[in-house]
């Protein structure tokens, strides 16, 4: 089932007109996505089960191709692996044409240069995905296309995903809701004598129960403010943050909670509580038509009253099939990339991760993480549960 509303005007379950817009703003002719999250977002939420979580096959790869011609959306094109032939038996492809005969990346750009060729394309201004089209595909396209210009058209894309529909910020609710539900199970379960290893291992089958593809976690204990998994062993009275990513239906959920074996002091609630207020006072200005920057604005207003100052971590982003997405709001951040939105005005459907951290020295690693959607008059909370200290049971 598609997970974007269908265009009344046809079977596309994108709005092609906004593509149509940005590839004509990147200066982009015809389209050729090779990314799994991109490919799958422009058939509609398509993921092929055999390529779920690997890429690599004998000496090569999966690459899924989906060609574009800007304003010919009834000729858009999916090439596919063999394996797929069985997805397509299943009519999992909107796109008038579909073919499942590849096996390498290799096979796959062979193949768009001949659709591209019937397009009467070929020596068209081409959008790429610089960072996921691998040299020997690329390498087909500038031998057998030499007359054309290749773009990157990732901006372009990730401008498109940055507007959830309803079903999507349904699935980002959900993603949110069951990481969160997985962390209070996990908080509840741990006890003193388990390992870092044991609690990522418990939180992992939570997640996998809950119907969520667990990704990572980054877990913190005691005073340490080491957040890998080891085997470092957790004390009567230490703190746990789990700051974990598990994949619903491909949208990501990416929560923190804290956690803590036995009560927490006066100390510690007043620790969590000056997190609490940057994450409320970072989402306060939050509506569609607000500009971008002010959640910055308002967090660091917030931080700049705080006696954990120095040690204090904030960051927003966004969120979506992909961890840090659009909107961009920082450039300062541990992802490079340009602040791009930062003076833009934020629109309903974008969803945004909001983190604040305190590094102490003497009691650990304190953090929350939420994710929150855009709304005409605001904002709604995914997962806002377990924002106080968990404690274990």
């Amino acid at each position: 089932m598609n997970i974007r509303s269908v265009n009344l005007a046809s079977n596309v379950p994108f709005d092609a007109a906004r593509l149509d817009l940005l590839l004509e703003q990147a200066g982009i002719d015809v389209l050729i996505a090779t990314s799994k999250h991109n490919v799958g977002y422009l058939l509609g939420g398509y993921r092929f089960f055999f390529f779920e979580t690997m890429d690599a096959i004998g000496l090569n790869r999966y690459l899924p191709v989906f060609i574009y011609a800007k304003g010919q959306a009834d000729r858009s094109v999916y090439l596919g692996n063999r394996l797929e032939v069985f997805e397509k038996q299943l009519e999992r492809f909107w796109t008038p044409v579909s073919e499942t005969t590849t096996m390498t990346s290799v096979d796959a750009l062979q193949k768009a240069v001949g659709h591209i060729k019937k397009m009467g394309v070929a020596a068209a201004r081409i959008g790429v995905e610089m960072p996921f089209l691998p040299l020997d595909a690329a390498n087909v396209l500038h031998a057998a296309l030499p007359d054309s210009q290749l773009i990157d058209a990732t901006a372009a894309l990730e401008r498109l995903r940055a507007y959830k529909s309803a079903d999507e910020l349904a699935l980002l609710k959900e993603a949110s809701e069951r990481v969160v539900a997985a962390m209070q199970a996990t908080f509840a379960a741990s006890r003193p004598g388990m390992t870092k290893h044991d609690v990522v291992g418990r939180l992992r089958r939570e997640e996998t129960n809950r119907g969520l593809n667990f990704e990572y976690c980054l877990i913190s204990a005691g005073t340490s403010l080491n957040r890998a998994p080891s085997g470092q062993l957790l004390g009567p009275g230490d703190i746990m943050s789990l700051d974990s990513g598990a994949n619903y239906h491909g949208y990501i959920g990416d929560l923190c909670r804290m956690g803590v074996l036995g009560e927490p002091d006066a100390e510690l609630r007043d620790l969590l509580a000056e997190v609490e207020t940057i994450q409320q006072a970072a989402r306060k200005p939050i509506r569609s038509g607000a500009r971008g920057g002010d959640i910055y604005a308002a967090a660091e207003a917030a931080m700049r009253t705080s006696a954990q100052l120095p040690h204090l971590d904030f960051l927003a982003h966004g969120m979506g099939l992909v961890s840090h997405e659009a909107p961009h709001l920082t450039n300062r951040g541990p992802v490079p990339y340009e602040a791009t939105d930062a003076e833009r005005p934020l629109e309903s459907g974008m969803v945004i991760s909001i983190e604040t951290a305190i590094l102490h020295p003497r009691r650990g690693f304190i953090k929350l993480e939420d994710t929150v959607a855009v709304t005409e008059g605001g904002w709604e909370g995914f997962g806002d549960t377990g924002r106080s200290w968990n404690v274990a049971t």
